[in-house]
């Protein structure tokens, strides 16, 4: 579990680098995502790997101070290409009320690599 455990919170650090300070690099943090990546929002969007990359793109720096925390992950489900967990996200901008939402993530080994494959997103009632 360490394995993965790992990779949603280097992932979340390297997001919150990017949107918050605009710092890292765009190709580095994409690579973490399968090239069939899928995700739904807390708001019930739906994206892809290339919205995804839009998104990113469009957003550095955009959210100037952003701390992003990750906790209480959960491994659900595990097999030998991949596993399925569930943790907590809280995302706060400066003098701003926190965010928190439940994510389950589907990662899948590629090659020794572990891949964002599915990400499902839902907002904790306030």
């Amino acid at each position: 579990m360490k394995r993965y455990t790992t990779e949603i919170i280097d992932a979340h650090i390297a997001i919150e680098a990017w949107l918050g300070r605009g710092e890292g690099d765009c190709a580095a943090l994409m690579a973490r995502f399968s090239d069939r990546f899928s995700m739904i929002t807390p708001g019930g969007a739906t994206l892809d790997k290339p919205a995804l990359v839009n998104f990113f793109q469009a957003q550095c720096a955009a959210r100037a101070g952003l701390s992003i925390c990750v906790d209480d992950i959960e491994l659900l489900a595990e097999w030998e290409s991949g596993a399925a967990l569930r943790y907590r996200e809280t995302q706060q901008l400066p003098d701003q009320a926190a965010h928190q939402r439940w994510s389950t993530v589907v990662l899948d080994k590629d090659n020794g690599k572990l891949l964002w494959r599915h990400l499902h997103e839902t907002a904790l009632a306030g």
